[in-house]
Parts: structure tokens; C-alpha cells; sequence
């Protein structure tokens, strides 16, 4: 009966013991993860199209840009800037471009259609944000802004 009983109880701590080890797994994993969401003020910012090719919207274009950055509660947290070339005329640019933060830059990079959401690569970062990758989602929106969406992993391999 003690030989049954103390098998109980220490298979119930080691239970309690891997529970608690993967619980503190999973929340270093949730840590290493975060979501942000920012939204670039075209129509506040400047731009310039460098027109390379035919006139007009031609392959080979690029558009310089430097907007404001913006939080969701559209307060200016920094600048949005970059290029973009243009690839396929009135469809898609690949762009590169850096959000710089009070805290650090992250960038980013990919191919950007004109009319749709895209999803681009999250390069790397500075600052808080050194070690990031992961992926950004990036809508146009009525107003002529950008709603930016970004899923950050750090240190993960």
C-alpha cells in the first residue's frame, strides 16, 4: 500500500514538474513572438516617381518615398521610408523599405501589388528590435494610408 501510494504521489509531482516546464516553454515561445500593428501616412509624406521607362507607369519606374508612422490610434511614432520598382506595370513594385521607431528600425521587403494585401519579409531590425524576422501584411486603404501588420519572431531559428 506505501509502495502503491508512494508511486502515486511521485508520479502526480512529475506530472506537476512537466507541466510547469512545458507551461514556462510555451510562454518563452509566446514571448518570442508579437504582433504590431502601424499604419504609413502617404498623403503626409512626400514622394517622388523617377520615371525610367516609357512614359508613364512603365517596368522599371521607382518611387522614393518618406511618410510618417503611424500607431493605430494615429499618433506619429516615426518614419516610414523607402523605395519601391516597379515590375509590373500597374500590378506589382518590389520594395524595400525601414520603419524607424523611438526604439530601434526594423525592415522590410518583397513584392507590393497595387490593389491587394501583400505580404512581405520582415529583413531584420535595430535597436529593440535587433534579431527580428517574420512577415508584415500591408493593405492600402480608401484614404490613401497604409495599414501595416507585423508578425515579429525573435531568436527563433
Amino acid at each position: 500500500m506505501c509502495k502503491t501510494m508512494l508511486i502515486g504521489v511521485v508520479s502526480a509531482l512529475l506530472v506537476l514538474v512537466l507541466g510547469a516546464v512545458c507551461t514556462e516553454a510555451q510562454s518563452d515561445s509566446d514571448k518570442a513572438r508579437r504582433t504590431l500593428t502601424f499604419i504609413a501616412d502617404a498623403p503626409n509624406g512626400t514622394s517622388s516617381v523617377i520615371d525610367l521607362g516609357q512614359p508613364g507607369d512603365s517596368q522599371g519606374d521607382i518611387l522614393v518615398f518618406d511618410e510618417p508612422l503611424l500607431n493605430e490610434e494615429r499618433q506619429n511614432i516615426g518614419t516610414n521610408s523607402g523605395f519601391c520598382i516597379r515590375t509590373r506595370p500597374g500590378r506589382f513594385n518590389e520594395c524595400q523599405w525601414t520603419l524607424t521607431l523611438a526604439d530601434g528600425t526594423i525592415t522590410v521587403a518583397g513584392r507590393v501589388a497595387d490593389r491587394s494585401t501583400s505580404r512581405a519579409t520582415i529583413v531584420g531590425g535595430t535597436g529593440a528590435f535587433v534579431g527580428v524576422s517574420g512577415e508584415m501584411a500591408f493593405t492600402s486603404n480608401a484614404d490613401g494610408t497604409f495599414t501595416q501588420v507585423l508578425m515579429l519572431r525573435k531568436g527563433e531559428q
